[in-house]
């Protein structure tokens, strides 16, 4: 089965990881075809019968063995992914325009009552939807200036999770 594996904080501030290095550490977890989209911890490749939790572990260990970044690591498989891009329930932000529509990636489902509880601590622009694993922010007007991040950070507990925008995560199942 092939899968898409989307690391933490890759190339953000200091936790630079160039392409060689993660193909690498790829091959190194068992995964020699791997293929990197962009330079921000994207790989997909094939992994047979392997778990999803064991496919994170492995290159988890890789990573960090071969670089000494540990960044976690969410993989989708492309029924998985496709789902997530139907449940968007942003279209009219995916058109126009999608490197402004987030799509964060989580291990277990989240909080139904996650929007609700975002906008009680944030009074802005941005929409907050979730579906199962999955959590969809739009930045009407762009990240730089916004502050949802800030006000999410306070949530408790922290939910591990890993973002990508509307225009990767359509690469992705595409490449998938």
């Amino acid at each position: 089965m092939k899968w898409a594996a989307m690391l933490k904080g890759i190339n953000l501030g200091k936790r630079t990881l160039v392409k060689a290095d993660l193909l690498a550490a790829a091959q190194a977890a068992g995964f020699p075809e791997a293929k990197t989209l962009l330079a921000s911890g994207n790989l997909v490749f094939e992994a047979g019968s392997r778990k999803p939790e064991a496919i994170e572990r492995a290159l988890h260990d890789a990573v960090k063995s071969a670089t000494g970044i540990a960044s976690e690591v969410f993989v989708r498989n492309k029924v998985e992914l496709e789902a997530a891009i139907a449940a968007n329930p942003f279209a009219d932000a995916a058109e126009e325009r999608p490197s402004y529509l987030v799509v964060l990636f989580a291990r277990e489902d989240l909080p139904a009552d996650l929007p609700s509880r975002i906008a009680a601590i944030h009074d802005g622009a941005e929409r907050v939807a979730v579906s199962g694993r999955t959590l969809f922010l739009d930045f009407p007007h762009g990240q730089a200036e916004s502050k949802l991040h800030q006000a999410m950070a306070k949530l408790r507990p922290v939910i591990p999770m890993t973002g990508r925008n509307w225009n990767t995560v359509r690469k992705l199942a595409d490449m998938l």
